[in-house]
């Protein structure tokens, strides 16, 4: 979830009293902002918020019912899960691939937080931060093709 996201801010009574019954349901639910832990949003290919994934030993799947508490608790104690197909290997959270993708989530967050360092710290104006990074891509691709 993200706190700005309205379709977030939508389900969270409906979340947090899942979150109560957790403990009768026999599983723990919690939750993510993506706006703390962008390598969690990009470990889980997050491309829609919220996005709710259900997790049983190692196996991970995409929930994409409907949002009421029902239809969660429904979801669990029918084991509705079973008949949902899992992430597939290449895309599981745990695979190699998605590891490189949080990653290269982080690096983008370390970008944004140098980027807001020379605006805000340093009063570079805005179009001066991009042409060094524009600059800081070029050298490193010219380097990297040397």
């Amino acid at each position: 979830y993200a706190p700005w996201c309205p379709a977030c801010q939508q389900i969270e009574a409906t979340w947090e009293s899942f979150a109560k019954e957790s403990e009768r349901l026999g599983i723990t639910v919690g939750k993510v902002d993506v706006t703390q832990e962008p390598g969690l949003s990009g470990r889980f290919f997050v491309t829609t918020l919220p996005t709710i994934y259900h997790a049983n030993d190692g196996v991970f799947r995409r929930y994409r019912g409907s949002r009421t508490l029902e239809d969660l608790e429904g979801y669990i104690l029918e084991r509705k899960w079973e008949a949902v197909e899992p992430v597939a290997g290449w895309k599981s959270p745990s695979s190699i691939m998605m590891h490189g993708m949080a990653g290269l989530f982080h690096f983008s967050g370390w970008i944004r937080q140098i980027h807001n360092y020379l605006t805000g710290t340093h009063g570079v104006h805005v179009w001066v931060s991009y042409a060094i990074f524009i600059l800081a891509t070029l050298l490193i691709g010219l380097l990297l093709g040397l």
